[in-house]
């Protein structure tokens, strides 16, 4: 009698060969150099296919609260930034938030290629990252109407505002 441990396996070993045979076809069709680097490194791609699924849960599971708990005048070019705390847990704070940022700005980067909603991911890193030139660079990916509707519609469920954008 098999286990669900025995079933997941096979079912991981299936997808990894299926995922292999679709390289080779893949590679077949764009050329030899590319067929080689395909066949050596399919784990590899294996891999990041796995990570690129995770991250889009994870963003599914994420972007709601992050959009939620902001102000609706966050995007507005008015609004001013909030004063910085002395201490060492601030400092903790801010590198973690910017670690984590940058994950998810490589995440939606990647995203643009492979599947996920690369653009909100990078809004996600983008938010969480510190640097100069920030709010000009969110401003002007929250102002995409698309970007901009979607966001509101999950601040509706919630009850909150729509983000307002100059």
């Amino acid at each position: 009698m098999a286990t669900p441990h025995d079933a997941m396996a096979t079912m991981i070993a299936n997808l990894h060969e299926k995922t292999a045979m679709a390289l080779t076809t893949m590679a077949t069709v764009v050329g030899p150099g590319v067929s080689d680097w395909l066949g050596n490194n399919s784990t590899l791609l294996w891999w990041l296919f796995v990570a690129s699924i995770g991250s889009f849960v994870l963003v599914l599971f994420l972007l709601p609260v992050i959009v939620v708990r902001l102000p609706a005048d966050h995007f507005l070019k008015s609004r001013r930034e909030r004063k910085e705390r002395p201490g060492f847990g601030p400092l903790l704070w801010r590198i973690g938030k910017n670690v984590l940022g940058f994950v998810f700005l490589l995440a939606g980067i990647a995203m643009l290629i492979l599947p996920g909603q690369g653009l909100l991911t990078l809004l996600i890193g983008l938010l969480m990252l510190e640097f100069p030139g920030k709010r000009a660079l969110e401003r002007r990916l929250v102002r995409r109407p698309k970007i901009l509707a979607f966001l509101n519609r999950m601040r509706a469920k919630r009850d909150r505002p729509p983000l307002r954008v100059d």
